[in-house]
């Protein structure tokens, strides 16, 4: 059975949009046959049951997230599709401590170059997405992505990047000085900035933060690799390993993408000159010399030049657009959104290399805290009734069956003082 991959779709050139799909990609280009898996560009994580992609399916087996798929394609193929078969066990531990420091770090400023920087997420970013999405995911996926890439750097302190976050600070900065009853000279309305401009008055706090992530990144890898053909192995006919996989998806969106403000890709090639030619070389070998377009995705037949195995993704169905909006609805619900984050927890540690005391654990917080929220609604709902009784009992609110009886009787009083015009004679009228 062919084997199916399912990714983000091609952006900037590149076969996905995300690091981790290209290093997925990347490990498969490498290992595996060309005739014996298929590149779907679905742009959908509702396809796979986990909810997340990259998701391999083979069959009814659905695998998902890179480390993941890595583990499962070495048992399936009983060891033939390992990359890493020819490391020992001290180059094991140095791949696996390495694709953690790269994926912790490369993400975090794949974040902040495409996603936080206004200019980038607005300019390129965005419209990249609206490219490759269906409706009505083009709408609701794009705001969900660039929320969770400011949420995850939020810890950094570069909201500045952020162009909309330093206007909301600034209306609030103004509106909380009219309320005080002045307003500084500072705050008073002006042209909008950019990000060159706010990088430019705050260099001393922003651009040295900037120059120590990327230097943070880039020298390390730089060091390991050295005059090498790839980050661990020695010799120019060995393959690369898993790690030079991982490293490519992250460092390839830091290089590749021409971008309306460009630092990343500037210091990259400014700290790191010999991991940018590793980069465009690794590319070249394992996303081929074309440059990937979205057709190639959407259209297999135009992309008779491309080395990558695509397959159209299917049209979304009408089910899939009901799931979608439904779930949409559930994660904007406070309590719903509580319970699946929960449940999203135990599946992704369960999916996880955790040891077993691990994912107990990490399953009892899960339980846990949806206990917690239970709590708290029927703390909520007892409050409200106990303020409703509460209420009724003080005779704030009453509802008297008696006092609606009265209410009627005087009505038809009134209507019974009413003289009847019609059973009076004109001489009684006149006095006659």
């Amino acid at each position: 059975m062919v084997l199916q991959l399912h990714v983000w779709g091609p952006a900037f050139a590149l076969p996905s949009i995300d690091a981790q799909c290209l290093a997925a990609i990347a490990y498969c280009s490498l290992s595996l046959p060309k005739d014996s898996w298929e590149l779907i560009a679905s742009s959908d994580p509702s396809v796979s049951p986990t909810g997340e992609l990259p998701a391999l399916q083979n069959g009814s087996t659905w695998v998902s997230r890179f480390r993941n798929i890595v583990d499962y394609l070495r048992q399936y193929s009983d060891g033939a599709w390992d990359l890493d078969r020819q490391l020992d066990e001290s180059d094991r531990a140095d791949n696996t401590a390495f694709a953690s420091f790269v994926e912790s770090r490369g993400q975090s400023l794949v974040d902040l170059s495409l996603y936080v920087s206004s200019q980038n997420y607005h300019n390129n970013t965005s419209p990249a997405y609206g490219s490759i999405l269906q409706w009505p995911n083009q709408w609701i996926l794009p705001p969900k992505l660039h929320g969770a890439a400011k949420a995850r750097t939020e810890h950094l302190g570069l909201s500045s990047l952020d162009l909309q976050a330093m206007e909301e600070q600034r209306q609030r900065e103004h509106s909380a000085a009219v309320a005080a009853g002045k307003v500084p000279k500072s705050l008073i309305q002006r042209p909008r900035d950019t990000v060159t401009s706010l990088l430019g008055r705050s260099s001393s706090q922003n651009h040295f933060r900037l120059e120590a992530l990327t230097a943070d990144f880039f020298e390390p890898l730089e060091a390991m690799l050295g005059q090498k053909a790839y980050l661990l192995t020695l010799k120019e006919d060995d393959l690369p390993s898993s790690l030079d996989c991982i490293a490519l998806g992250y460092l390839s969106l830091a290089l590749v993408p021409e971008l309306s403000f460009p630092w990343l890709r500037d210091a990259m090639r400014a700290k790191a000159p010999l991991l940018s030619a590793y980069t465009e070389r690794l590319r070249r070998r394992c996303f081929g010399d074309v440059p990937v377009e979205v057709a190639h995705a959407f259209s297999p037949q135009s992309a008779s030049a491309s080395s990558l195995p695509w397959r159209a993704p299917e049209r979304i169905s009408v089910t899939a657009v009901g799931s979608t909006l439904l779930a949409t609805l559930a994660d904007s619900t406070p309590f719903l959104s509580e319970i699946r984050r929960n449940n999203r927890l135990k599946q992704a540690a369960e999916d996880s290399d955790l040891t077993s005391i691990e994912k107990g654990a990490v399953s009892m917080y899960a339980d846990s805290s949806k206990r917690d929220m239970y709590v708290s609604i029927a703390a909520g709902v007892g409050g409200i009734v106990a303020l409703v009784g509460y209420m009724f009992h003080v005779g704030l609110i009453s509802v008297s069956s008696q006092e609606q009886e009265s209410d009627g009787e005087e009505e038809e009083e009134e209507e019974e003082a009413v003289p009847d015009f019609a059973t009076i004679s004109a001489g009684d009228f006149l006095g006659l």
